[in-house]
């Protein structure tokens, strides 16, 4: 596949989860909430989360901002889900790694994630596709806390 279909294909992905976002909305059990903002662009999260026995039974969000902070949103409630707190932590600092052009583990499968992977050619953009991944990351370090 072309470089330039490949990013076609990479902007289809971020565009159908920023236009459909996957597990959008509140979580009225959840164990864990939390709300963050990027105050250089305007990105605001709150993030829901179900914890059980250590594992992300549940995620959801709601927020404002552009298409790369929402679909980035959408695609780790997804990917978190079923997931042990270690677990959703060590995807999300592949995440960040990716973000800041380091070489990640190929042997971990990102799925939609791998779409945001040009971020980080725009390093404005870095904080926007971060926003709901620190989130989650906060939220699931102080569980035992909420």
């Amino acid at each position: 596949m072309s470089i330039n279909n490949l990013d076609q294909l990479y902007r289809s992905v971020i565009m159908d989860h920023y236009k459909n976002p996957r597990n959008k909305g509140v979580l009225d059990e959840s164990d864990i909430t939390v709300d963050m903002n990027n105050p250089t662009c305007g990105d605001v999260i709150h993030l829901t989360l179900k914890m059980e026995d250590g594992i992300v039974q549940n995620a959801k969000f709601e927020g404002e901002g552009c298409s790369i902070s929402m679909a980035s949103a959408s695609m780790m409630t997804q990917m978190v889900k079923g997931k042990t707190a270690e677990e959703a932590v060590k995807v999300a600092h592949i995440f960040s790694d990716m973000m800041l052009g380091k070489e990640v583990d190929e042997s971990v499968d990102l799925g939609d994630i791998e779409a945001l992977s040009g971020v980080a050619k725009f390093p404005a953009r870095i904080k926007c596709a971060t926003l709901a991944w620190k989130a989650m990351e906060k939220g699931v370090g102080n569980d035992s806390d909420q």
